[in-house]
């Protein structure tokens, strides 16, 4: 039981997410990687609506505090840069890649602030992050399962 609680603290961690919790399940517990790759996908997956629901309905709150505020407008101008491309072109298609390519700064946090920045109906938004996390929970799992013998080509064998 403590290995699932793990896996979604892991998960629910921003910047980390699917990146830290499907190979901390792969490499650290005897779990099946069926149950990794559920646990870690599901629970991202419902993230995605508390945090528009936060956005949505208590961020103003915190942003009457300058300090928060400063630090709020800082990821939102960086956010909004990197998702921009993305949604301007593809829509709710660019959404969910940005959400699916597992690199820092990606992820149902950084989707949620940018669908929230960009105007996404909450709708469509959900469609992207249920489609994001699919891609990179597919994509960290395969890449966990091969990462132990994917650069073995490289070392010579004596």
């Amino acid at each position: 039981m403590s290995d699932l609680l793990i896996l979604i603290g892991l998960t629910l961690l921003p910047f980390l997410e699917l990146r830290a919790s499907i190979p901390y399940g792969v490499f650290k517990t005897d779990l099946s990687l069926t149950v990794i790759f559920l646990v870690c996908v599901v629970t991202n997956i419902l993230l995605a609506p508390l945090l528009y629901w936060f956005l949505n309905n208590v961020i103003h709150l915190f942003l009457k505090i300058k300090w928060i505020d400063r630090i709020y407008q800082k990821i939102v101008i960086k956010t909004q840069k990197k998702i921009h491309k993305y949604v301007e072109k593809y829509g709710v298609l660019g959404l969910a890649l940005f959400i699916g390519v597992p690199l820092p700064g990606s992820g149902v946090y950084s989707g949620a602030l940018g669908a929230y920045l960009l105007g996404f109906r909450k709708r469509d938004f959900y469609k992207s992050a249920i489609v994001g996390v699919l891609i990179a929970g597919i994509i960290v799992l395969i890449v966990s399962i091969l990462g132990n013998g994917a650069l073995g080509f490289l070392i010579k064998q004596v």
